[in-house]
């Protein structure tokens, strides 16, 4: 045989609205077929795609080339149910009629999606696409959009502050202070925004990741992973506390003052939950007989960053007059030099060791 005109169904409409099974071969099956379907549910648009399938068939009998049809339904979950049955199906015809080459028909993006899956097997001359002209695009348009949802990224970034901002004016609407509502939703939006548009969301999911599967490896990376939460939880509140404190004292305060009355409140709590983490990591390579290398270094940096944040808070919060002394040294300039100092030293040990672990993999 020359040509083979396919019609698809991806979802089985043919089958579960009609009960007609697949493969659905020649003329008179198909338009017996496509009557059932059409006395069943006028509406269906497949019953468009085999008349279309059998126009072109007509067609192509009149000019002489040797063809014959065929009507391919998949499962109705979609998917890759409905893709194995009419890959199957598809072998069985080919293996049955031996065409040289094929015509898809189809009636819009969802059945189409199955094109890739005939050219593994066979030349596909053309795709003709069957669409009721008063609804053009309609199906492909509706096939995109329900892709787009489908995809966890697409649908948590859409349904998420929609959902929230109804939930916080109802909130607000339960307690008869609609205003408030307006205010907390564009800030919540607000907030969301810089979430996703600094990549924190992105950090969130990794972190997250991580956490699950060291729970499901039994890693006492989990355990730590939860002390660090509680820990900068427990840094947060007292940096928003501090940072209350700051604004309702009677000196002259400006957003730096704040933020750095913040960071100085809760920095340590920071550091020691990224120092747990960075541990419990060392201890699960250690006991899984891994190689360490340059995760020795990671707790020292850790650490002296967190006294570069603390010694810069305090300096400047000191010489603004939002702190009476330095700790431990009264002079300025000597607080700030030993700190840096402290942490240079802090982080080269870290690197030493690191490169000390990583001469030794090598020999």
């Amino acid at each position: 045989m020359q040509t083979l005109i396919i019609c698809i169904d991806r979802d089985n409409d043919l089958g579960e609205k009609a009960g007609v099974p697949s493969p659905i071969i020649g003329r008179a099956a198909n338009l017996d077929a496509a009557i059932k379907l059409a006395s069943a549910d006028p509406e269906d648009s497949d019953i468009n795609t085999i008349f279309g399938g059998i126009k072109v068939f007509d067609e192509l009998t009149e000019e002489k080339i040797d063809v014959e049809i065929v009507s391919i339904a998949g499962d109705k979950k979609v998917g890759r149910a409905a893709d194995k049955k009419i890959a199957d199906q598809l072998e069985t015809i080919l293996e049955q009629l031996k065409p040289q080459s094929t015509i898809l028909v189809s009636d819009g993006a969802e059945d189409e999606s199955v094109l890739p899956i005939i050219q593994s097997r066979i030349k596909v001359d053309s795709v003709h696409r069957v669409i009721v002209k008063q609804h053009e695009n309609l199906e492909s348009t509706y096939y995109i959009i329900k892709q787009a949802f489908n995809d966890p990224k697409i649908s948590h970034t859409f349904f998420m502050p929609i959902g929230l901002a109804f939930m916080i004016y109802a909130i607000s609407l339960y307690a008869n202070r609609p205003e408030v509502g307006s205010v907390v939703i564009m800030g919540a939006i607000g907030v969301y925004a810089l979430f996703r548009g600094t990549g924190l969301d992105d950090a969130f999911n990794e972190f997250k990741g991580a956490m699950m599967k060291s729970m499901h490896g039994g890693k006492i990376t989990f355990v730590m992973y939860l002390a660090a939460i509680i820990l900068s939880l427990i840094g947060t509140v007292q940096g928003v506390l501090e940072l209350w404190n700051f604004y309702n004292r009677e000196i002259m305060v400006g957003y730096l003052i704040l933020l750095l009355g913040y960071v100085n409140a809760s920095i340590w709590w920071y550091v020691i939950a990224g120092v747990l983490i960075s541990a419990g990591k060392i201890v699960d390579m250690q006991l899984a007989n891994e190689k360490i290398g340059r995760q020795w270094s990671h707790p020292f940096f850790i650490l002296a960053g967190g006294l570069l944040f603390w010694s810069g808070s305090i300096y400047i919060l000191v010489i603004s007059g939002a702190l009476e002394v330095f700790p431990f040294i009264d002079d300025r300039k000597q607080f700030i030099s030993l700190t840096v100092l402290a942490a240079i030293i802090i982080a080269a040990i870290g690197a030493r060791i690191s490169i000390r672990s990583e001469k030794d993999l090598w020999n």
